[in-house]
């Protein structure tokens, strides 16, 4: 049986938000090889463990999220609208720039290397911004806040991986400096389903209103 907090009828949930071409920035995180590829990456170290079973979720997971990914891709290029999508990429070979929390969990993708390229299907095209980052917060790690408002942008639509860690990062940093946020419940995962319905919650009219894509899709459709 489900339990509610009383507490959060006490919280005023956070308006809709209302997308227009001209403010409203769709933010792929973390998308690559290295995270979201069953054939590379964090797979293929799990494979190599022994520990592969523990990734059956997120690989299914994956198959759900990247073509619902790609159909927000697609709307928002035909819409002419922003797109910006992150990855886990150094600077350097080595990795000696990466963030302390980075390192301690031997999360590494070289400079050029096949992990830090961003999967496919979600390619960016050659005028889309991409920011490379070597921590978990794209607020923290990049000039994502200065880019944004140069762009003059004041919504964002969040999808990517995992939603418990990156993506909660992104849609509480963004929140928290100005921005309306929808979190596209179905263009995220995270490595179990109980961490990424925990993080939905968390995030869910507190810090972003929780969309599926074919809501947004809609939503944006209505745009002329």
């Amino acid at each position: 049986m489900k339990i509610q907090n009383p507490l959060l009828k006490l919280i005023k949930p956070l308006p809709e938000v209302h997308l227009q071409r001209r403010n409203t920035a769709l933010l792929i995180v973390d998308m690559q090889y290295l995270d979201a590829h069953k054939d590379h990456g964090i797979f293929v170290t799990a494979r190599r463990k022994g520990a592969e079973r523990a990734l059956d979720y997120y690989r299914d997971r994956l198959e759900i999220i990247v073509p619902n990914i790609a159909r927000l891709q697609r709307v928002f290029r035909q819409k002419k609208m922003e797109i910006i999508q992150t990855k886990i990429e150094s600077l350097t070979l080595d990795g000696r720039e990466r963030s302390r929390g980075h390192k301690a969990k031997g999360i590494f993708a070289p400079k050029g290397s096949k992990d830090g390229e961003i999967l496919r299907e979600l390619k960016p095209r050659e005028n889309e911004i991409v920011l490379p980052k070597t921590a978990s917060g794209v607020f923290n790690a990049t000039a994502i806040d200065q880019i944004l408002r140069n762009l003059g942008m004041k919504n964002l639509v969040v999808t990517g991986v995992v939603t418990n860690n990156c993506v909660e990062n992104a849609v509480r940093d963004a929140c928290d400096r100005g921005y309306a946020v929808i979190l596209v419940e179905d263009g995220c995962a995270a490595v179990t389903e109980e961490l990424h319905a925990a993080a939905v919650r968390a995030m869910k009219n507190h810090f972003a209103k929780v969309k599926s894509a074919a809501e947004v899709i809609q939503q944006l459709q209505k745009i002329r």
